[in-house]
């Protein structure tokens, strides 16, 4: 029986490294078609936002011509960018190429996971946890969407408009662009799986939606902290970071709701059944 366990446990291992190795594989190559066209990424993509021809920028100027007849938002068209020291601009590419590959591969990452689990998990388990894993991926690409889209051009644009004396040029280091970069992208990404969390802690019986309507205020004050820590100091990027985890937070309560209602449904069933 012990040579059966052990057998069974060294089978696992087996087949975790097999998704791992897969998982990986799949990070390489998306690493490398990144690598490839680093060149078109960085223009269009990496330093889309510092332009004015961004599609938020274009948005919030259309609506302010209709209403106020002037543009709100007018970023420089230079950005001087520079590099301080010899493969800076190698180790960005670096950067970008794996980071980008991870984002690529993300929703294969989380279907070779779903494949280690499913096996062991019930008919009604396999159909809950297929809804479950698609979400995973979908609330983190839909963060890093909304970081880049609505957070990152208004942090942009604040660090490029403010000015506390006309007689300081602009210069702008590339390592710190990247890193205010994927602090915003990713972080909001990351943020975005909290109803993920929610939904597994319900689930095990930890979280009930009573805790959260009764925590609310307290949960606006830990998401504006948040913000503060995904976004640059300035308090328009924090309130537009800010807004969209509120909306993620009511959504995780009705979800606490909801799931929380499910289970005692089956637990009701579950002693009908017993008695």
């Amino acid at each position: 029986m012990n040579d059966d366990k052990e057998m069974s446990l060294i089978g696992h291992i087996g087949e975790l490294r097999a998704h791992l190795i897969r998982c990986i594989i799949a990070v390489i190559i998306c690493g490398f078609i990144v690598g490839y066209n680093i060149e078109w990424i960085m223009d269009k993509i990496f330093f889309g936002p510092v332009r004015n021809d961004f599609p938020t920028f274009k948005l919030i100027n259309n609506l302010s011509q209709e209403f106020f007849q002037t543009n709100v938002i007018d970023i420089p068209k230079d950005f001087p960018v520079r590099t301080q020291k010899l493969m800076q601009q190698f180790n960005v590419m670096m950067s970008v190429s794996v980071i980008g590959g991870i984002v690529l591969a993300f929703p294969y990452i989380i279907w070779e996971l779903w494949r280690f689990v499913s096996p062991a998990l019930h008919p009604k388990e396999k159909k809950n946890s297929a809804v479950l894993i698609n979400s995973v991926w979908i609330l983190f690409l839909l963060g890093i969407l909304s970081g880049y889209f609505l957070i990152l051009p208004f942090a942009i644009n604040f660090g490029v408009m403010f000015k506390i004396s006309d007689v300081i040029e602009p210069l702008y280091d590339l390592s710190d662009y990247t890193a205010l970069f994927f602090q915003v992208v990713l972080g909001m990404g990351i943020v975005f799986l909290f109803p993920i969390i929610v939904y597994f802690l319900t689930t095990i019986g930890i979280l009930t939606p009573q805790f959260l309507k009764t925590y609310r205020r307290h949960s606006i004050v830990l998401i504006a902290v948040i913000a503060a820590v995904i976004t640059p100091a300035d308090v328009l990027s924090m309130m537009m970071a800010a807004i969209p985890l509120v909306v993620l937070y009511e959504f995780s309560v009705a979800l606490c709701g909801r799931t929380y209602k499910r289970i005692q449904k089956e637990e009701a069933a579950a002693l009908v059944k017993t008695s």
